[in-house]
């Protein structure tokens, strides 16, 4: 799979990306420190969230990787309707299991941020994956609801933390721009896998060709589904989907509105040339009356 041969040419490569397997991450939010760490990203996460262990809450321009942690009362189950897993009883008697997973970008093939950006500042890269370019980015904003998983924020600190006899006349003028992953295109430039990926313990975060990934993945979940693991499933993985597919998909052991991602993801550009048409034909269809009107009114 080419990432961009239209605006690349012979430079494009082959597609990379993410495939997170959920049923091997155990939670160390090792890819979040390492995201920070070579990323310099600010500091968040300090305040406790009361949503289990998670102190991150979501995705954001602070944020690039975040790992959720999710307790149901639910156990694993065998095929034949067996307790497989049960790690403990919850407070009502019931068994208690844990979701774990480290959210990221999903690169879309159809990407809206893409479509919305007025100055260029997004693009999709020779690797086929969609970064910021801080140094254009104007902070509109419009990409931050045009994107259908929430991952794009403006980050709100300062540029600078003036001294106290400073503030009146510098201010706190914040930054305002959008940051999110990059799929450490910095990294892949230089031949190296992400970061997140390379600190991964358990590889539940395998980088590599997407196409490979995909076959890797359909592998996996076939192993589960065979093992009689209940809820296991594929998101993002298809190019059919609203989105063309995920750069970044993921394996699941439950629905996805468990892990707080949208079930059923589209494009929110996706009826955007439609749109612009009808304007088209109602302003065209506007001045052909006025100039009618004028002209009548001339007779």
């Amino acid at each position: 799979m080419i990432a961009a041969p239209d605006t690349y040419g012979a430079e494009a490569k082959p597609r990379v990306g993410f495939f997170t397997d959920t049923s091997v991450c155990i939670g160390c939010k090792a890819c979040e420190v390492a995201c920070k760490e070579w990323n310099a990203i600010p500091e968040d996460g300090l305040d406790w969230t009361g949503e289990s262990y998670d102190n991150t809450s979501q995705l954001g321009a602070d944020t690039w990787r975040h790992v959720a942690f999710v307790e149901q009362r639910k156990p694993l189950l065998l095929g034949d309707g067996d307790v497989a897993v049960d790690t403990g009883e919850g407070a009502d008697g019931g068994a208690l299991r844990w979701l774990m997973s480290s959210d990221v970008c999903k690169h879309c093939t159809h990407a809206a941020c893409l479509d919305v950006c007025p100055t260029g500042s997004l693009f999709r890269t020779e690797f086929g994956t969609v970064v910021v370019q801080e140094d254009i980015c104007n902070g509109c904003g419009y990409c931050v609801p045009a994107c259908p998983f929430g991952v794009l924020d403006k980050r709100e600190l300062p540029r600078f933390d003036p001294s106290p006899d400073l503030l009146p006349i510098f201010g706190t003028k914040e930054d305002g721009r959008v940051w999110k992953c990059t799929l450490c295109y910095d990294r892949l430039k230089g031949g190296h896998e992400p970061a997140c990926a390379k600190a991964c313990p358990t590889d539940s975060i395998q980088f590599g060709d997407l196409d490979e990934l995909r076959e890797r993945a359909d592998e996996r979940l076939a192993r589960l589904q065979d093992g009689g693991w209940n809820g296991a499933q594929l998101y993002g993985r298809d190019p059919d989907d609203g989105v063309g597919g995920f750069g970044a998909f993921f394996l699941l052991l439950d629905e996805p509105e468990v892990y707080g991602l949208p079930p059923d993801p589209v494009v929110t550009t996706k009826h955007l040339p439609g749109m612009w048409r009808s304007a088209a034909l109602a302003g065209a269809a506007l001045v052909a009356g006025t100039v009618a009107a004028f002209l009548g009114g001339r007779g």
